[in-house]
């Protein structure tokens, strides 16, 4: 069996080779394949020694190789791991760094940010994926670019592989911290959500079949816990809004429901230590030298700050459980099929599926609830314009999605702020060139 992780040059490997070797047993992986682009090279080989010397210390029987050219990397691949960042660090710093100039939210996978972020990912997803039916037509794609819930539907409705999943560490960071307040086994806790990705609810907390919500939102009335992962600081919810919604709200939601004092913070932080493309970059710097260490052959918890962690230990599940035919229940993005009855059936949604080998079954979610269809609809009408915009290289289709985004509307700011993206990003976008 064969791994290709393509992006192999992230900071992140190290986690998925720990999966990896953590799962040998019941996911037998015979050759990992590391792939990444000329600009990536240097970190390609310190994070292919480093994943060497972690599987030597483990004794495992796994191969491993890495490459820059990825069509030969593909060949024999039974899964595809997709964990790319176009344009770098210095291009999320211009998705933060622009629209904060302008007053606006500036982060990496919502707002005018996200919004490129995905014009200039999909077409490089769509060419690897063109590559895959092609080289292994057998093969997952498990996508944890981001933002990943737009990233997988526009694979799966214009793509031309359709074994594609995408994966995301919220609601593993959701349920792990419902367990913490339960004082449960995060195996007997399963939150029901309903949304897409980075804009998903908890609409229950089933533990054992009971329904533990109540008990989780009083925790959180009282702000005894902090559901965000290590990339967002949360402010915390007010009690009337966690009553009101009688949901659990994710932590990327604080961009909408708390957008004034969000980008206050925001625009502080700004001035003050630069954008957290900044800060990941330093920490980047560190974990890089952290990984030339020859001694080291774990990963370092240091990797944990980094922001998205358990991405890959996601990631590794789903395709054991892939593998495996388990038919356990994980959360995925994934085409809706009539979970969420409000929704088009070739919607991709967050939703807690049935894992099998012919891929996720979605488990029925039912009808919106009042308080956050508009919001849902709006924010799933928003997702197909990126989408559109990143396939045509229209400016109007481009302009059509920021207007649309509640973190944008006003109708000139959104000019002022798409013309600078689409000049500081004309390297890769060529498709609007």
């Amino acid at each position: 069996m064969k791994i290709v992780i393509v992006g192999g040059g992230s900071s992140y490997t190290p986690e998925i080779i720990e999966g990896l070797i953590l799962r040998h047993d019941e996911f037998p992986v015979d050759t990992i394949t590391l792939v990444d682009i000329a600009s990536g090279k240097e970190k390609l080989e310190i994070i292919g020694q480093l994943a060497e010397r972690m599987i030597d210390k483990a004794g495992v029987p796994i191969e491993l190789t890495w490459t820059l050219d990825r069509r030969a990397a593909l060949k024999d691949a039974d899964f595809v791991s997709t964990q790319i960042r176009v344009g770098g660090l210095k291009a999320r710093e211009k998705d933060e760094r622009i629209p904060l100039s302008h007053g606006l939210i500036g982060q990496e996978t919502n707002g005018a940010g996200g919004i490129f972020k995905a014009l200039r990912t999909i077409p490089v997803l769509m060419e690897l994926a063109e590559d895959v039916n092609e080289i292994c037509p057998n093969a997952w794609i498990v996508n944890f670019t981001n933002p990943a819930g737009i990233v997988t539907e526009a694979l799966l409705k214009y793509g031309a592989h359709k074994k594609v999943i995408g994966v995301c560490n919220i609601p593993y960071n959701m349920t792990q911290s419902a367990a913490e307040i339960l004082q449960e086994d995060p195996k007997d806790v399963r939150i029901e959500f309903i949304g897409m990705n980075h804009f998903v609810f908890g609409s229950k907390v089933l533990v054992r079949g009971e329904n533990k919500l109540d008990q989780v939102i009083d925790a959180l009335v009282s702000q005894s816990v902090d559901f965000s992962p290590a990339n967002i600081v949360s402010s915390g919810w007010s009690e009337t809004f966690l009553r009101a919604v009688n949901m659990l709200p994710n932590p990327y939601h604080q961009y909408y429901f708390q957008k004034d004092s969000t980008l206050k913070k925001d625009l502080e932080a700004y001035e003050d230590n630069g954008t957290r493309a900044e800060q990941v970059q330093k920490i980047e710097e560190e974990l890089f030298e952290t990984y030339k260490n020859p001694d080291l052959d774990i990963k370092p918890e240091a990797l944990e700050q980094r922001g998205g962690a358990y991405y890959s230990d996601v990631a590794c599940s789903l395709m054991s459980s892939l593998y495996n035919n388990s038919q356990n229940i994980m959360t995925v993005n994934t085409l809706n099929n009539g979970a969420i009855v409000d929704l088009p059936h070739d919607s991709v949604i967050e939703v807690n599926c049935f894992i099998t080998k012919d891929g996720p079954i979605p488990l029925t979610v039912g009808r919106i609830p009042q308080q956050i269809k508009a919001d849902i609809l709006m924010m799933k009408a928003f997702e197909e314009q990126v989408i559109k915009a990143s396939l045509s290289g229209d400016y109007y289709d481009a302009y059509r999605a920021f207007i649309m985004n509640p973190l944008i509307k006003e109708e000139k700011t959104a000019k002022m702020v798409l013309d600078e993206l689409l000049d500081a990003h004309k390297d890769y976008l060529p498709q609007f060139n």
